[in-house]
């Protein structure tokens, strides 16, 4: 694992810096802080740019893993919520957005000696941010390729399938104007594409129902996820937030409302990331098959 952050300009090792200190005071039973995903690699993003008519604000974030001591400390989501609010302060819009996952040792190095390759990438690509020394990482076991291909082709089948059946189920009550089950609907379609891409990518799903937080993670892969739904207008910002808020409020809150306007433009994003998941996780599969011959 890398300990150096000398790729990253200023304000980012700033950031970063911040963060840690964060973490380690309201959670001082970590023993690990590790940066992945585009930032520890070196091929981050904060681009802007127009598309078909459409601006997108394209900015990478920092994927953190925390490990913890105890399981408990690992699953306080509160705790891990109260830590990005406090990194973001009154600044949001000018820090490096932020996804943190956090597990506990035990399970990362179980993973580790199982050959799970999220964790494993993670430990070969990952830069060191906090090493408490009560602990050691297991070594990566070496993964299988002929498994890691059954395992990719698997998650895309079952959860592209699984998503396209939510789809279908979106527009029948389209037709019959039930537009909060079709709100619902759509939620579960776009949560279950974003699933197929990133458990094809590294067989690692996080346990979130957030579609925010699923979208920056399947972005720490493939980037131009972050083109899905466009978020710089108050507008676009209000449409997402429709679909993001109906996993639970189109099904118990009396007050939740959503047009068959709102809705026909929710599912045009959601068709343009059925077919980037397609593409992209053909693609992957295609490059695992590569690696075999």
């Amino acid at each position: 694992m890398k300990k150096s952050l000398a790729h990253l300009p200023l304000n980012k090792k700033q950031e970063l810096r911040r963060l840690r200190s964060i973490i380690l005071e309201k959670a001082p039973q970590t023993q690990f802080i590790i940066l992945f995903g585009s930032h520890a690699r070196g091929d981050w993003v904060d681009d802007e740019y127009v598309e078909d008519h459409i601006t997108y604000t394209y900015k990478s974030d920092f994927d953190i893993l925390v490990i913890t001591e105890d399981w408990e400390t690992a699953r306080n989501s509160n705790l891990w919520t109260q830590a990005e609010k406090e990194y973001y302060g009154a600044l949001r819009s000018q820090r490096t957005p932020l996804e943190i996952i956090s597990h506990d040792i035990e399970y990362v190095n179980t993973g580790l000696r199982e050959g799970r390759y999220f964790f494993s990438d993670i430990k070969k690509e990952g830069v060191l941010l906090y090493n408490s020394g009560n602990y050691k990482l297991e070594r990566k076991r070496k993964i299988d390729p002929v498994r890691r291909l059954e395992i990719a082709e698997e998650d895309f089948e079952q959860w592209f399938e699984s998503a396209n059946e939510f789809f279908t189920s979106f527009k029948a009550n389209m037709k019959r104007k039930s537009y909060k089950i079709a709100a619902f609907e759509l939620h579960q379609a776009t949560e279950r594409f974003y699933s197929a891409i990133i458990l094809t990518a590294s067989g690692y799903r996080p346990k979130l129902h957030n579609i925010e937080k699923l979208g920056t993670t399947a972005a720490a892969y493939y980037p131009e996820f972050l083109k899905i739904f466009p978020r710089k207008s108050a507008e676009e910002e209000r449409l997402f937030q429709l679909l993001k808020d109906a996993y639970i409020d189109a099904r118990y809150k009396k007050d939740y409302s959503i047009t068959k306007e709102e809705l026909e433009y929710l599912a045009k994003r959601v068709e343009k990331l059925r077919d980037s998941v397609e593409k992209t996780c053909k693609a992957k599969i295609e490059d695992l098959k590569k690696e075999l011959v």
